[in-house]
């Protein structure tokens, strides 16, 4: 049975009045509960809203109340944006500042509180697009292999966790909360099974493949772990037998980057990135893909990709009618 989500403790403002924290308590519960947001992403919405009435509180000279915080005007807004951009925020971090304060708004008109206008007529600021930086083949190759850091004074069974774990990154392009996520009745034995069913997120599941070589590796952990792995327990554990933290992760690939002569941009996340761009490459079917990697948009898995253009323009030209015609004239 699912545990019930933890009661969101009354918040305490010195820039804003009880009204405002009384429903900005109740907003975050229902972040958590109804919306199912990440602790992180309800941390990151708690703290814009927080910056957001300290700069009102500070602009109008007085403690922010419901009634006044329902009447922000445009210039408002924009005056708190301008603010955090000359803090040198990026445009990301801006956009989901106006996304917290957006959703902060529109609970407020759904519970009757008021209706803050203001906000959707402030325009979100814009993202350059940046293609990820997928891994070469050979060397996501030899992150997998636990023999690559075999000088390392580590126990054999952490060096045999690790590159488990990065060969379910980069075989079943998952993320690595997903993948630390799984309980060892989620992962089949080598030979009884392909498939593993993946919480992502949202609390959204789906189904992955995942390769024979790649449970065989998770077999050989397991066989080596030196602490019971319960059915219903992470698979992967830390030094003391608690569930592995991502950091550890992270730090495996830091020290494996320096030894393969990686780019800071091999991370765990970009062998997410290589496996789909890999696929890609290799003439993998678009939507399926964004089917794998749990994507809700196709447009997210397009950019995600890395899709190159060249191979683009290739397909165009030999299956486009007039493509073959100009190809067979200059033949």
């Amino acid at each position: 049975m699912a545990k019930p989500a933890a009661v969101i403790q009354p918040i305490e403002l010195v820039s804003a009045d009880e009204t405002i924290t009384i429903e900005m308590t109740r907003w975050l519960q229902h972040l958590r509960a109804e919306r199912r947001l990440s602790p992180k992403t309800l941390e990151a919405y708690a703290r814009d809203l927080r910056q957001c009435l300290d700069f009102l509180c500070e602009h109008w000279g007085a403690r922010v109340t419901l009634a006044r915080f329902s009447s922000l005007e445009a210039t408002d807004i924009r005056s708190f944006m301008a603010m955090r951009r000359a803090d040198a925020i990026a445009s990301r971090s801006l956009m989901r500042a106006l996304a917290g304060l957006r959703s902060f708004g529109r609970f407020l008109e759904r519970e009757g509180k008021g209706r803050v206008g203001a906000l959707s007529a402030i325009r979100a600021p814009k993202i350059a697009k940046s293609l990820p930086k997928p891994i070469q083949i050979s060397a996501a190759k030899r992150l997998t292999d636990a023999d690559e850091r075999a000088g390392e004074t580590r126990e054999t069974w952490v060096l045999v966790r690790d590159a488990a774990v990065m060969a379910l990154l980069y075989g079943s392009g998952l993320r690595i909360s997903e993948a630390l996520g799984l309980t060892r009745r989620d992962v089949p034995q080598p030979g009884e099974g392909d498939v593993l069913i993946v919480t992502g997120k949202g609390n959204k599941t789906r189904m992955v493949p995942v390769l024979q070589n790649v449970l065989m590796l998770i077999a050989d952990y397991v066989a080596i772990c030196p602490y019971p792995l319960a059915p219903e327990g992470p698979i992967f554990v830390g030094a003391r037998g608690g569930p592995l933290s991502p950091r550890i992760i992270q730090l495996t690939m830091e020290r494996l980057r320096g030894a393969l002569g990686l780019p800071d941009s091999a991370t765990p996340h970009a062998l997410r990135h290589s496996f789909a761009t890999h696929l890609l490459s290799r003439g993998g079917d678009l939507r399926a893909i964004q089917e794998l990697l749990g994507h809700a948009s196709l447009s997210t898995t397009q950019i995600y990709t890395g899709i190159d253009t060249e191979r683009l323009l290739e397909v165009y030209r030999n299956t486009h009618p007039r493509g073959r015609d100009a190809a067979t004239s200059k033949s």
